[in-house]
């Protein structure tokens, strides 16, 4: 008898996106609709929508396409990752109150309840492409049929 395990890390979905600054609302209704149909609580959904959206301003303002973003299965949770072919590494800043740009990351961290972080990846849609994936967890514990 053959037992099929799911793998630790599983890719759901993985999307390119734009290479413009249209590339954020297209990944906000991408991940918007795929956790809506995974019955992810609207809160949750909410804060994904968000933290989405900073991670790709993030990566078209300072790191280059292509754009890609990943939707994994982990055990118990989902893990959301923007990839870009970008060598800077992503880290919090301090700001200032009158700063306009910076704040995107440390929400990444707070929303995420500091469960975020980057890493070296390849895309999952372009073969043999190498880059970063900057990434999110959302908890999945408590998803629900309506």
């Amino acid at each position: 008898m053959v037992t099929l395990l799911q793998p630790r890390s599983a890719i759901v979905a993985a999307w390119p996106l734009r290479e413009d600054a249209q590339a954020a609302a297209q990944a906000r209704d991408l991940i918007l609709e795929v956790l809506t149909g995974l019955y992810v609580p609207r809160d949750r959904v909410d804060d994904a929508v968000l933290m989405v959206s900073e991670l790709v301003g993030n990566a078209v303002m300072y790191g280059d396409p292509p754009f890609e973003l990943l939707l994994r299965s982990l055990e118990g949770e989902l893990r959301v990752e923007m990839v870009d072919s970008g060598t800077i590494s992503p880290a919090i800043r301090a700001t200032g109150v009158e700063s306009e740009h910076g704040r995107g990351l440390g929400i990444v961290f707070e929303l995420s309840g500091g469960r975020c972080g980057w890493r070296n990846t390849t895309y999952a849609t372009r073969s043999g492409s190498e880059g970063k994936a900057v990434w999110f967890i959302v908890p999945t514990s408590q998803m629900y049929p309506p």
